[in-house]
């Protein structure tokens, strides 16, 4: 079943007057239910202009975005419903941070939703508990808190509204090997144990390829291709031309397969490349 989809979206800044600026354009796709999404583009490429389309942020300067089956701009008595279901996380979160305990932070959305006590205490600790925040770091002060613990809340403060669909805007930047792989950590967690449906936007191609069961790729404005990641990686050579730095392992194979080894390309993690390699190995061996 479809989570989320648009048909023929295309916003323009500034429209009719000198600084108009087409930033998304024609772009029609349908993400379904569950599905890992990696947001890939080069900067100015129309990927957070795509995103907050999803979230109603944004109103369509012409074409409809769909959650499930409604169009979000049908009635917009129901955009702050929408907004509930479909979470998105800025990049730099933490500067959102403005409750007197962690806790406060974390139950801010849950509240304005018109939970039950009970509800809320449950979903501000399970949120905690996703990105790895301890009771005792509940009723800190935020700004006592690390930066990357600090980040976590505010992810944290998203999932305790148990969105259908929850975006992430570059959710490491800034942070070091350590942190980010943490983060990444516990969103693929929460995804596995949730099941619902996440966008990663990212500039890391590795973490896509780590993360993402799909990616989707935007190239000047317009949706260059939405396919499974094995399948994008696969056109390395393209996304490469586009300025987009695909994982290593894939130029690895991408090389190899421009002098001639029989090689599928469509390789973008190293145990996948591990396993490729042990197969060709064994192939030969077999026929000596």
């Amino acid at each position: 079943m479809t989570a989320i989809r648009t048909e023929h979206l295309t916003h323009t800044y500034s429209a009719g007057t000198p600084f108009e600026k087409v930033a998304v354009e024609d772009v029609s796709i349908a993400i379904e239910e569950g599905e890992y999404v990696g947001v890939i583009g080069h900067t100015g490429s129309g990927k957070s202009t795509l995103i907050q389309h999803l979230n109603a942020l944004l109103a369509p300067t012409s074409g409809k975005v769909y959650l499930g089956e409604e169009d979000l701009w049908a009635d917009k008595s129901r955009l702050r419903a929408f907004r509930f279901q479909v979470g998105l996380v800025f990049q730099y979160p933490e500067y959102q941070l403005f409750g007197e305990t962690v806790y406060g932070d974390i139950a801010f959305g849950p509240t304005n939703m018109g939970l039950s006590q009970e509800e809320i205490d449950t979903r501000v600790r399970q949120a905690a508990r996703f990105v790895g925040l301890s009771d005792e770091k509940l009723q800190k002060s935020p700004f006592e808190l690390s930066g990357g613990q600090k980040r976590r809340v505010a992810i944290a403060g998203v999932l305790a509204m148990d969105p259908k669909v929850l975006i992430l805007d570059e959710p490491t930047a800034g942070l070091d090997p350590k942190g980010r792989d943490k983060i990444l950590g516990e969103i693929r967690e929460y995804h596995q144990e949730k099941k619902n449906t996440v966008l990663l936007v990212s500039h890391s191609m590795e973490d896509i390829a780590k993360n993402a069961t799909m990616a989707l790729v935007m190239n000047h404005s317009r949706l260059f291709c939405y396919d499974r990641v094995e399948e994008v990686f696969g056109r390395a050579a393209e996304l490469d031309r586009m300025g987009l730095a695909v994982p290593q392992v894939s130029r690895v194979f991408l090389e190899l397969g421009r002098r001639g080894v029989d090689i599928d390309p469509r390789v973008y993690t190293v145990e996948a490349a591990a396993e490729q390699i042990s197969a060709k190995m064994a192939e030969r061996r077999a026929a000596q």
